[in-house]
């Protein structure tokens, strides 16, 4: 400017070249993703969603395949003991007496569901202190010198108990009806079946419906057996089901579509589902879960509900698209600023930006984007 301007002043090139240091000030792009990200944190706190890492929002934006566990996932959570099926020289109550005594020392739904029958029942029982978790299996106690188990077909394959095929049948007709049964054996012999009911949570139909028609790929991994678990999935949409799932299972169906290059979602709830929630891209843990899931995940959604990860997906794209919004304002002022500061008229029309009027525009970039990111906060999920 001190050469080549009609001015061909020092003072003048330097007041120019002041317009372009103000007008390139990078303040809106520094502020175009955070303050975005802020509204979608307090916003989806409004609606029971915890986010408690960023970039969880825009991970969950780009979600190729959605996995989820079944029970305090999909359902309730608060299982219910319909009753306990004698097929041997026990009575029910006596069944249910030695089933509540195995859980009563255990949180988990399924084992408040022993000790909730007893109650109802009013049958005393005492807390059996001989027990053994078996993961993904069921339980195994003592009590007077008896080995007793209560689980799955895998905890009774494990442990040599035979099954025989009437009991088959009659068990594969309660699990068409979508109902859990644990088998309860006492010394080698299969005692008594328990079935247990747990209501599938209002919404998660329209929710799954949601994520296909996004194109998303919605995978159940549970640990119940599969004529239950299809039972349930054939009720809510889910086209694909593994059933009998351990928790390594669960970590290596994560590690297979990430392997793919495919950003995957977990969802699920208890201590089983941590490792998996915490390899997933976004682990979504529900609020009534266990601690450590909720310890493992991104995001928690506080009020229990599977239809609040439609929700936190409506929330993802608003965020994402909002922050695009913020950089075509954090950069339009900028673009055209400098180029005017620069002297893109001055030969044409001599229009400069006096320092002032650069200063100005900076301003206008850093309100345009802030007033664009509080638009979130009328945002309706």
């Amino acid at each position: 400017w001190a050469y080549f301007s009609n001015e061909n002043t020092t003072l003048f090139a330097l007041q120019n070249a002041i317009a372009v240091l103000i007008i390139a000030c990078p303040c809106a792009l520094g502020l175009a993703t955070p303050v975005s990200i802020s509204m979608g944190i307090g916003k989806g706190a409004e609606y029971g969603i915890l986010i408690k890492e960023a970039e969880a929002l825009e991970a969950l934006h780009s979600t190729d395949v959605v996995i989820t566990d079944k029970t305090g996932t999909l359902t309730e959570g608060k299982p219910s003991l319909e009753q306990i099926i004698v097929l041997g020289t026990f009575s029910e109550n006596e069944l249910i007496q030695r089933t509540a005594e195995m859980n009563a020392k255990s949180e988990h739904p399924i084992a408040l569901a022993f000790q909730n029958k007893a109650k109802e029942l009013s049958i005393d029982y005492v807390a059996n202190k001989l027990v053994a978790n078996v993961p993904g299996k069921g339980i195994q106690a003592m009590k007077n010198g008896q080995k007793m188990f209560l689980g799955n077909e895998a905890l009774l394959i494990q442990n040599n108990i035979a099954i025989s095929t009437e009991i088959k049948q009659k068990v594969e007709n309660i699990q068409s009806e979508g109902k859990t049964v644990s088998y309860l054996a006492i010394d080698s012999k299969i005692e008594g079946l328990a079935v247990i009911h747990d209501a599938i949570k209002p919404e998660v139909q329209k929710t799954i419906a949601f994520l296909n028609k996004k194109g998303i790929e919605v995978i159940m991994l549970t640990g119940d057996h599969e004529k239950t678990a299809n039972a349930i999935a054939d009720k809510i949409g889910i086209q694909k089901v593994f059933a009998q799932q351990l928790p390594e299972d669960k970590l290596k169906m994560i590690e297979k579509y990430q392997s793919q290059g495919k950003k995957v979602t977990m969802i699920g709830d208890g201590i089983n589902d941590a490792p998996a929630l915490a390899k997933a891209d976004v682990g979504i843990a529900m609020g009534n879960g266990s601690d450590l899931a909720q310890d493992f995940s991104k995001i928690t959604l506080l009020n229990n509900s599977f239809s609040t990860v439609k929700k936190a997906m409506v929330l993802s794209e608003s965020v994402m698209k909002n922050i695009k919004q913020n950089l075509f304002f954090a950069f339009v002022y900028n673009t055209i600023g400098i180029a005017i500061a620069a002297g893109i008229l001055y030969y044409t029309s001599g229009i400069l930006l006096s320092p002032m009027v650069a200063a100005l525009a900076m301003c206008l970039s850093s309100v345009s984007v802030i007033t664009n990111a509080l638009r979130l906060k009328q945002l309706k999920l």
